[in-house]
Parts: C-alpha cells; structure tokens; sequence
C-alpha cells in the first residue's frame, strides 16, 4: 500500500488546492504534501515496498500494477526531493491564482511518479499523460509574454510523441500471448524483426522528445525561457528524465535487437547534440537559456552511455539520472533568485554578487563545480563511469564527447565570472535581503551533491539489481 500512498498524497492535495483560496494556505498545504511524499520516497528507496496490483480495465485485461526496483526508486526520490525543494524555494515569488497553480504542480507530481511506478504499459500511457497535461496549462496560462506560441510548439512536440508510443504499445499489445499489457507479456511478445524496429521507432521518438535530443530538441530552450521558474525546475530536474527512464524500463529489455542495431546512430546524434548545445551555451547571456542547453548537453551524454550497452556506462546513466536533477535543480534555483531579485535574466547586467550576497556566489560556485563534473562532486562519479563505456565503444567517439568537458568548464566558469565578480553592476546592488528559505534548501542540495560525490556507494547499491537485470536481458 506504501506504493500507492506515494501517488494518493499529491493526487488529493492537488485536488484540495483546487478549493484553496487563501495563498499561505496553499503554500502550506503543498509544501506538507510533498514532505509526506518525500518521507515515503526514502522510506521505498531503503527500506523496500511490496508490489501493488489490483484490476483496472479487465476487458482488454490491463491492470492497475505499480513496482519499484531500484531505477524506481532512484527516480522516486529524486522526484521526492525536487518538489518540496522548488515548493519552498519559490515559495515567496509573486504568483497569481497560487493555489491553482500548486495544484497543478502536484497533479504533475503524481504523474511523473505514476510514471516511475507503472508496471504495466497502458497504466504507463496514462500517467506520462497525466505528468505532462498540467505542465501545459502551467505554461500557457503562468507563463512569459511569448508563452502561447512556446506552449503550442511544445504541446505539437509532446502529443506527437505520445501518439506515437501509443500506437506502438498497442502493436505490441497486439502480439502479446495473453493479451496482456504487463511488462513481462510485452517482454515475451513475438514480434517478428521488422516489427520490432517499428515498436523501437515509435518508443523512441517519443523518449527522445522528451529528453530531449538532438534535432528534437528545439521546444525545450524556448519552454524553459517562457515557462515560469518552477515549473522549468521540474522539466529540468525531473520530466527530462522520464525519457532516459522509458529507454531502460522499455525499450533496452522489449527490444533488444533493434536496440543494438541502433546503437552507433544514437550514440552519433547524442554526441552531436552535446557539442552542439554546448556551443551554444557559450553564446548565451540570458542564465535561464544557458542552463537550458547545459541540461540538453548533459541528458545527451546519458543517453550515449545508455546506448553503448556496456555495464559501466549504464552504471554511470544510473547515478547521473539523480545527481544531474540535484545539480541542475541547485542552478535554477539560483537562476530565479537572481531574477526575482534583479528583474533581469541578462549576465550582462549582473556581477560583483559575491560582494553583495557572499552566501548565494559560493553556493553558486558549488553547484558551478557539480555542473563541470569536477572530482569530489557527485556529477564527476557518473560522468567517470559514461566516458569509460564510451572509450569502450569507440576511443574516438568518446574523445569527441570530452570535448563537451571543457565546453562545459568555459561556459559555467563564464557564467560565475559575469554573476559572481567583478565590480558590483546597478541590478545587483540593488538586491534586496538574502532569501533565506531558498538558501537553506540550496545549503541542503549541496550537501547532497558533495556526501553523495565523497560516497556514491548507496546510490550503487540502490541501482544494483537494476543494472543485473538489463544486463541478463
């Protein structure tokens, strides 16, 4: 039943905000919610839960199945600990309509939970969907002055995708001996060679969508420009990664064929994707589109490890999936702290922070170095691990990729540099008072990026069974 408290607590907070019309009671009720979850997270992540299976749909024999092994879990807490950090660190931002706009946040929580629970694969449509309907309200009503035409291209991108996995589970579906939609029928399905490259196709384009990767990733700097802070917080931190998780949850284990057959195709184009966004990071001075390609660099370079299909690299996928979403999460954080106390998202316009704000630079330095992977943070673990299982595919593949290292160094050291140094600018001097529930949860995350940097080892054994059973298959 642990299992499906963790998706009922935001689910009947969300639907309870909905009648909220008092904003520092939404604020509570929210922030309490996702408190509780994040108990049960921890509580599923190192202690265990028992699996959860009752009847849904019996006449097309779906069911109601949630599961957590250690890809679950990792994600779960994950998930666990972004939202009650976003919900406290922008819990002062100026807000309209607030309750609604947190309940929409916890009907988004529960979906992408949902998504890292289903065992079944219609029940895993149904809550991809659910995580991803809110966001787009989310964006197109609370968003920036171009957020219609950022929400359509990304409403276009997103429903794609999804009709594209659903038609491809109903293919499957279709070949299943027991008519089934459990993981394990669509495991032994007998598709034949031609119908399984049709299957990857389709599951792909709607993974590689979300994550995003190269060439589909043209929605997501946009969406996270226009959409507001926290909700590009939880795309960032956690939504790209229900992409990353559907290749090692679906599509590695249900075809493995097709899945080798592409490996050198995916491994090039997410390669191309890393140089590419990191290019491009370096042209930015807006820190939210900066940000944005960082991420795209960084889901790229995960999804080439995945596909090397070598132990060490998914290994390090593993590890990464958690402690990008605490980096990443730690950076937007201080990406809307600048902004909601500057008005500006311009490097340009800023500098001279550590003078005015000591606190907010180092903590910015700290994630700075988690961002650039250096040794001691937790980042450089994952990343160690990756680039090893691309030398083991490919020497020059992996020599190309580390380029993206130091592209990662000169734009994030140039991003410190402009914020943190220098004389102190017009807009930064002007900063009011510390926000000093914001600097506690960054204090908080980066205590996790270090402790988990020093000892990574229950990160490993959390993902252990997880790694033996994609590898067996």
């Amino acid at each position: 039943m642990v299992l499906l408290s963790i998706l009922s607590i935001p689910f009947i907070a969300a639907i309870i905000l909905l009648f909220v019309k008092h904003n520092e009671k939404a604020n509570y009720i929210a922030i309490a919610s996702s408190g509780i979850t994040l108990a049960l997270a921890l509580n599923i992540a190192f202690n265990g839960a028992a699996n959860f299976d009752a009847s849904w749909i019996s006449s097309i024999n779906a069911r109601f199945v949630l599961t957590a092994d250690g890809l679950s879990k990792i994600l779960l807490l994950l998930t666990g600990i972004s939202f009650p950090a976003i919900l406290i660190a922008t819990s002062k931002n100026e807000i309209k309509n607030r309750a609604q706009f947190l309940s929409l946040m916890l009907f988004t929580q529960t979906g992408l939970l949902g998504v890292f629970l289903a065992g079944d694969a219609l029940l895993f449509y149904f809550f991809w969907e659910l995580a991803l309907i809110p966001v787009y309200f989310l964006c197109s009503i609370w968003g920036g002055e171009k957020r219609i035409a950022v929400t359509f291209k990304f409403f276009i991108y997103t429903f794609l995708g999804s009709l594209f996995m659903l038609i491809g589970i109903i293919l499957v579906y279709t070949h299943t001996a027991d008519q089934s939609f459990a993981i394990q029928s669509f495991k032994e399905a007998g598709l034949s060679a031609g119908q399984q490259l049709t299957a990857f196709a389709l599951f792909f384009t709607a993974f590689a969508i979300k994550m995003p990767i190269f060439p589909l990733h043209t929605w997501q700097p946009d969406a996270y420009e226009q959409s507001p802070t926290p909700v590009t917080m939880v795309m960032s931190a956690v939504m790209v990664k229900m992409g990353l998780y559907g290749i090692l949850r679906w599509l590695l284990p249900l075809f493995p064929v097709a899945f080798a057959a592409h490996t050198n195709v995916v491994v090039f184009l997410s390669v191309v994707g890393i140089l590419y966004a990191s290019f491009i990071a370096i042209r930015q001075d807006d820190i939210k589109r900066l940000i944005a390609y960082s991420s795209i660099a960084h889901i790229g370079l995960m999804n080439a490890a995945i596909f090397t299909n070598t132990s060490i690299a998914i290994q390090g996928a593993l590890i990464q999936l958690f402690s990008h979403g605490i980096n990443v999460l730690g950076l937007w954080i201080i990406a809307d702290i600048l902004e909601q106390q500057t008005g500006t998202r311009s490097m340009q316009q800023m500098g001279g922070l550590a003078k005015k704000q000591p606190t907010l630079a180092i903590l910015l330095v700290g994630f700075a170095l988690a961002n650039i992977a250096m040794p001691l943070t937790n980042a450089f673990v994952g990343e160690f691990l990756m680039f090893n299982g691309l030398f083991i595919l490919n020497p020059w593949i992996a020599a190309f990729a580390g380029i993206s290292i130091v592209l990662a160094a000169i734009y994030t050291l140039n991003m410190v540099q402009k914020v943190a140094y220098g004389e102190i600018s017009e807009k930064i001097n002007n900063m009011p008072a510390p926000n000093k529930a914001a600097q506690a949860v960054l204090i908080i995350l980066l205590i996790i990026v270090f402790v988990t940097g020093v000892y990574p080892q229950p990160l490993f054994t959390l993902t252990a069974d997880t790694l033996e059973q994609l590898l067996a298959k």
